[in-house]
């Protein structure tokens, strides 16, 4: 099978050192991939928004699969675009309007509602009626939580400790200070707790799950500074025992699932739920409609399943044949970025030590080739991953081979799961 591979992250990396691994593959093209990606199948220089130049290759390259990385192609309709074109293709990943689940938080957060899926408190503002935004924040106590509805590349959530700073941030937030992405804006109540990321895999009926993880996504240690793409992860999740597991299942995975069956939402592929645990009972945060990054990264390690059996499956929608089986070890992953990010950053810095690395994985980020050499092409440019039989051990790994590795600019977090010790 010939199956095409959509983006150019970590996560793409992660998905094409998997997907390489099954003897159900023949050729695997990834656009636009990366430095990394190139050593699992061949990069493919088209653009994955231009979906008609992504038809054009697909027909004539002979792709029975489309896996789709990111959430744009999916919010803007690369699924309905290929069951108009050509219906046999398998694409992985939802329709444009279930993928709405991360494409608006004004449309996830209604969504939870109708199907009493427990989530903070909220209502949802635009400039026309910025005055009632002001009086909602005044109902909240601090602090206060403020998301732009739209995509915003992860970096759309904004908290601010005092009720002035709130009020500032709502009005920079609904002129522009995201773009389109926060022309509408979504307050919501401060949950205290403990946040993880779960993955399921669902064929619109049924679903699996796949190991959770708990990400880190400041860019500072203690989690402070910006909010990043994701600076690390690991999995498992101590707190997330049989317990808890049981609840997210019964009150947010399987109404989740349903609720899109009942609204004759189609949807096939990846679903994340961002869980925030609040003594013990869980809440969604957010929902995406694909694999979190760098989540994937520690997740697909300890998935023991041959990843294009189970897709075929979501396609066909017999994915409760399936029983999902899980490396026990526990996975690290920490992510080396380029100094300033994710604010402004210089790309184009080579990178050394790659060549050292033996033991542990190394996925690419944001790199790029230049004929012998690897550069950083990204914000988040690589990512170290070790699994062993305990966190600590896991996490000595991944330092370890971050430490053999260097580029003008690197930085890390020293402290990736040390909470969890």
């Amino acid at each position: 099978m010939n199956i095409l591979l959509i983006g150019s992250g970590g996560r793409e990396h992660a998905l094409a050192w998997k997907l390489a691994q099954s003897p159900l593959l023949d050729h695997l093209y990834i656009a636009p991939g990366n430095a990394g990606t190139e050593d699992y199948g061949e990069n493919i220089s088209i653009d994955p928004l231009n979906f008609k130049e992504v038809e054009e290759f697909v027909k004539a390259s002979d792709v029975a699969m489309i896996i789709v990385g990111p959430e744009d192609p999916l919010v803007k309709g690369i699924a309905d675009h290929f069951l108009k074109v050509a219906p046999e293709v398998m694409v992985i990943g939802p329709m444009a309007q279930a993928a709405q689940l991360e494409g608006s938080k004004d449309f996830a957060k209604s969504f939870m509602v109708r199907n009493g899926i427990p989530t903070a408190k909220y209502e949802s503002f635009t400039l026309a009626n910025l005055a009632e935004g002001r009086s909602f924040l005044n109902t909240l106590v601090p602090p206060y939580v403020l998301k732009a509805s739209g995509l915003a590349a992860g970096k759309g959530v904004v908290i601010q400790p005092t009720l002035k700073e709130a009020e500032e941030e709502l009005h920079k937030m609904l002129t522009g200070k995201f773009g389109e992405a926060s022309e509408k804006v979504v307050i919501e109540e401060f949950l205290e707790g403990v946040e993880c990321s779960v993955f399921a895999l669902t064929d619109g009926q049924n679903y699996i799950l796949l190991p959770e993880a708990k990400d880190y996504k400041r860019v500072g240690e203690g989690d402070s500074g910006l909010n990043t793409g994701g600076m690390g992860a690991v999995s498992p999740v101590p707190f997330y025992d049989a317990a808890f597991m049981h609840k997210v299942e019964t009150r947010i995975i399987r109404p989740t699932v349903e609720g899109l069956a009942v609204e004759g939402l189609p949807y096939k592929g990846f679903l994340f739920f961002g869980i925030m645990n609040v003594d013990g009972e869980p809440y969604v945060i957010e929902y995406n409609c694909r694999l979190g990054d760098p989540e994937t990264e520690v997740i697909l390690p300890r998935l023991k399943n041959d990843l294009i059996e189970l897709f075929i499956s979501t396609w066909e929608g017999t994915l409760n044949q399936h029983l999902p089986l899980f490396d026990k070890r526990s996975a690290a992953t920490v992510i080396c970025v380029s100094g300033g990010y994710p604010g402004d950053y210089e790309k184009g810095k080579e990178i050394s030590g790659l060549e050292k690395v033996e033991k542990q994985l190394v996925f690419h980020a944001g790199t790029t080739r230049n004929d012998d050499k690897v550069l950083s092409n990204g914000g988040r440019v690589l990512a170290f991953t070790t699994l062993s039989d305990s966190l600590h051990d896991a996490l000595a790994g991944s330092y370890s081979a971050l430490s053999q590795v260097s580029f003008d600019g690197m930085y890390c977090r020293k402290d990736i799961g040390k909470d969890l010790l």
